[in-house]
């Protein structure tokens, strides 16, 4: 049975959240902010080399970031004279379509040079992220620009079209190529994508125009200004997780908000106009994340232990280094069928691991204490087991087979920080301390409220939120109730609403119209 795909968008003011369901399980999370910009997989800038360094055959470049970025000799790209030429000699007095498809491409850097004798500090140069900065260090630069659409990769400043080996078809891949020729303007190259077998001319051309129009909307900014600046940056996460994830397997795209829901149809209708209807907007009260029990799943999945079946689980610890996940049985039969049992237990395991390395991001190298088995059949079922779950996973990766100590090594790729989410939280009522308020005087406290907003702000009519066991306590008795009491005393009226998500004593005063009084 195919499995049922739908992407959560929840749109906020601090922040877009992006949750991946797979049969209404969360598989990955992604989060970006709202406000000013943090360094992303793909955003290009226009870069200040700062230091050479000889022994690397690397250098430090100035992005404006805190932490200085890196580039690498050999990720200069082989067409790198034709970026610093065209970054020299552009300026507001020169037509730039003109000055780009003037420069001449080639010869190509030679693979054994030397950095130093390629770039010099102060020099000016078009970098792209390839891996955002982690812990200690910058970003990872290449100056091989390329602008990624779903169907085509751009590659400006390369002459060659190159094809997606995984389309099998000899015909198909000459057409496309002939195709994409026909509408590269001079001094662009491609890669076309496996997601473009059986795409006609019209999407591919669609696509390669906006790709080209947002590489040229750079210039006038390189033009006018040779600073440190970012020049563009890749779409935002919601349409880059589309370019990457969408097929044929999504169901449903829900957005809580009016205009990424346009941009998201608008992105989709360019890179695949049959799943135009996919994209919904989500109109309810109930928080989108609460509605798909999207936030019931991070605060269950993000912790440090991590429940799996049959009372098994994990307990994952983040290092600079690596991550580790131990497998703990929790309670195990002791008979005959052990072997069995713990080999069952660690195929959970590792089918919730190959989860959580996508949703938390993890990359680099991630050490898993499987429970130890006796059978070297079972150790080897293991390994072919884990390498099948981590198919789907889109980061490059590599699992290792089981060692006799029953640990796997897996390595993956690691160009962003993991995620981590907090899910424990400071008591509301006692912060932290560990004592509350005498429960008794609970109700002088209210009541202080309660005479203040009549008396002082004149308000007759209230809203009282509490929690299930206040309300109990406040409500109890049919005419000699607390509240029943002050409605009287007070000559006001008092609607009582209990939340379930409020602590024991946690209240809060409203109007009848619902603004909040307490501040």
């Amino acid at each position: 049975m195919e499995s049922v795909k739908d992407l959560i968008v929840d749109v906020n003011s601090a922040e877009v959240s992006i949750a991946l369901m797979e049969n209404h399980r969360l598989i990955e999370l992604n989060k970006e902010s709202s406000h000013g910009h943090s360094f992303s997989v793909g955003d290009v800038y226009l870069g200040r080399v700062k230091k050479i360094l000889p022994a690397l055959n690397a250098a430090f470049v100035d992005i404006g970031d805190e932490k200085e970025a890196f580039v690498h000799y050999l990720d200069l790209g082989l067409n790198f004279r034709a970026f610093d030429e065209f970054v020299r000699k552009l300026n507001p007095n020169v037509a730039p379509k003109e000055l780009f498809s003037s420069i001449k491409i080639g010869p190509v850097l030679e693979k054994e040079g030397r950095i130093e004798n390629v770039l010099s500090p102060g020099q000016m140069l078009v970098v792209q992220i390839v891996k955002e900065p982690i812990s200690t260090k910058g970003s990872r630069l290449s100056a091989e620009i390329s602008l990624a659409g779903r169907n085509i990769v751009l590659l400006p400043f390369a002459e060659k079209v190159s094809v997606s080996q995984k389309i099998s078809s000899k015909e198909e891949k000459r057409r496309l190529e002939s195709l994409v020729k026909n509408i590269l303007p001079k001094n662009y190259g491609a890669i076309i994508r496996t997601a473009a077998e059986g795409k006609n001319a019209a999407v591919l051309d669609a696509e390669l125009m906006a790709l080209i129009e947002k590489w040229e909307g750079a210039w006038k900014k390189l033009s006018k200004s040779k600073s440190v600046q970012l020049l563009f940056t890749e779409y935002s996460k919601t349409t880059t997780i589309l370019r990457d994830l969408l097929n044929d397997s999504f169901s449903n795209i829900y957005v809580n908000d009016e205009s990424v829901y346009e941009e998201t149809k608008r992105y989709i209708s360019l890179i695949s106009p049959e799943q135009e209807k996919i994209v919904r907007l989500y109109k309810d009260s109930t928080p989108i994340f609460d509605h798909f029990e999207v936030t019931r799943q991070i605060k269950s999945s993000f912790g440090k232990v991590v429940p799996i079946k049959q009372g098994a689980y994990l307990v994952i610890e983040h290092t600079e280094a690596l991550h580790v996940i131990d497998v703990n049985s929790g309670t195990r039969s002791k008979n005959k069928e052990q072997e069995q049992n713990t080999y069952d237990v660690n195929c959970y395991a590792a089918e919730e691991i190959a989860r959580q390395l996508r949703l938390r991001d993890m990359g680099g190298i991630v050490i898993v204490d499987f429970i130890d088995m006796e059978s070297n059949e079972h150790r080897n079922a293991l390994f072919k087991h884990m390498q099948e779950l981590m198919q789907s996973d889109r980061a490059k990766h590599n699992v290792l087979p089981l060692t006799k100590f029953g640990l796997m090594q897996i390595t993956r790729q690691r160009v962003r920080p993991a995620t981590e989410i907090n899910t424990t939280e400071v008591c509301p009522v006692c912060h932290g301390t560990g004592k509350i308020t005498s429960s008794v005087v609970i109700d002088e406290a209210i009541e202080r409220r309660l005479a203040y907003y009549v008396a002082e702000k004149n308000i007759r009519s209230f809203i009282l939120k509490v929690s299930p066991i206040l309300g109990a306590y406040l409500s109890k008795g049919m005419f000699s109730s607390i509240l029943g009491k002050w409605k009287t005393k007070y000559k006001c009226k008092i609607k009582l609403v209990e939340i379930t998500d409020f602590t024991v004593l946690q209240n809060e005063f409203y109007t009848e119209k619902g603004d909040r009084l307490d501040s």
